[in-house]
């Protein structure tokens, strides 16, 4: 696309977003939608086959938030793989088809490597390992929350520039004015004390005082300040963590939570993984009754074991084992 654009690209962008002057698509949404899923995928702890670490893991992570499941196959035997040596394989697909239980039926794999795109049955040709029973991922509770951090964010670097609250002075002569410029030099350089001549504070014809202050707040503690906005960053990442499952401690904690009341925090922060581990625990029984020396294993990272009081999961070298 050329720049400059042209009228009906320009029509085009504006009129695509609702209302046209926000656009919440920018540099920090960016920003934030990278963080939430780096912080989102280090909740999900997959024991791949060593064929699949390094960088090909990097991708299975990244496929199994952004579309909600990835497709398993053997591509050993396939004609349409070309040159290069595949074998056991994952990649996102496309499903359809439907039995009797509106579940699909069939994956269709697509890549620049295949000489044609690919349509395998499920639970024959391929496996499908899943995130989420609908099969949808997580990313439209990544885009919801880096939009809100991401407005968040403006609002806060706009009140840093404005907590340095500027006084707006006036002179009614050129002497005042200079006066004034002088007060504040002084004031800014750090001296504790600044001395002017008290003659210039009356006015010798009207014999008013000739300087004047325009305040920009009656009272400054009304207006929404950074350390407000902090908070409610604070709050809206917290509120995130509690969707994927990482434990957290709220900003405004009070101090005398009842032990229920903590409790039922911590069912509400791993409702959305305990289901999301469910999912992933029923799609690893199929992948083993089709692929059955293909070791994938999974867990959650902070998930509590009720055999040990007080500890929970962590990458301890006893954590990875499978869960069967």
């Amino acid at each position: 696309m050329y720049l400059p654009l042209a009228y009906d690209q320009i029509n085009l962008i504006e009129g695509t977003f609702t209302p046209s002057q926000v656009k919440n698509h920018s540099v920090a949404f960016d920003y934030w939608v990278r963080s939430l899923f780096q912080r989102a995928s280090s909740n999900l702890i997959f024991g791949l086959p060593e064929f699949w670490r390094g960088d090909i893991e990097n991708f299975w992570y990244y496929v199994m938030l952004r579309n909600g499941f990835v497709s398993i196959q053997d591509l050993t035997e396939r004609t349409e793989v070309g040159g290069e040596k595949i074998g056991m394989c994952f990649s996102p697909a496309s499903l359809d088809g439907y039995n009797f239980y509106y579940q699909y039926t069939h994956a269709n794999i697509a890549n620049p490597t295949l000489s044609k795109t690919l349509h395998l049955e499920i639970g024959k040709e391929c496996a499908l390992c899943c995130l989420t029973p609908d099969k949808m991922g997580i990313w439209d509770l990544i885009e919801r929350y880096a939009e809100m951090l991401a407005n968040l964010d403006n609002a806060i670097n706009i009140s840093i520039i404005n907590s340095k609250t500027p006084y707006i002075l006036g002179g009614k002569t050129k002497a005042a004015v200079q006066t004034l410029k002088k007060i504040m030099d002084k004031v800014n350089s750090g001296q504790p004390a600044v001395f002017y001549d008290s003659r210039l504070q009356d006015d010798a014809v009207t014999k008013e005082s000739p300087f004047q202050h325009l305040p920009l707040f009656n009272n400054p503690k009304e207006a929404y300040l950074t350390s407000d906005q902090l908070m409610d960053l604070h709050t809206i990442l917290s509120d995130f963590d509690s969707e994927v499952g990482i434990p957290t401690v709220p900003y405004q904690k009070k101090e005398r939570e009842t032990e229920f009341e903590s409790q039922s925090k911590v069912a509400d922060g791993q409702s959305r993984a305990f289901t999301w581990k469910r999912s992933i625990l029923a799609s690893i029984a199929e992948i083993k009754k089709l692929y059955p020396a293909l070791d994938i294993t999974f867990r959650l990272r902070w998930e509590v074991d009720p055999n040990v009081t007080g500890k929970d999961n962590t990458d301890g070298p006893g954590n990875m084992a499978s869960e069967k």
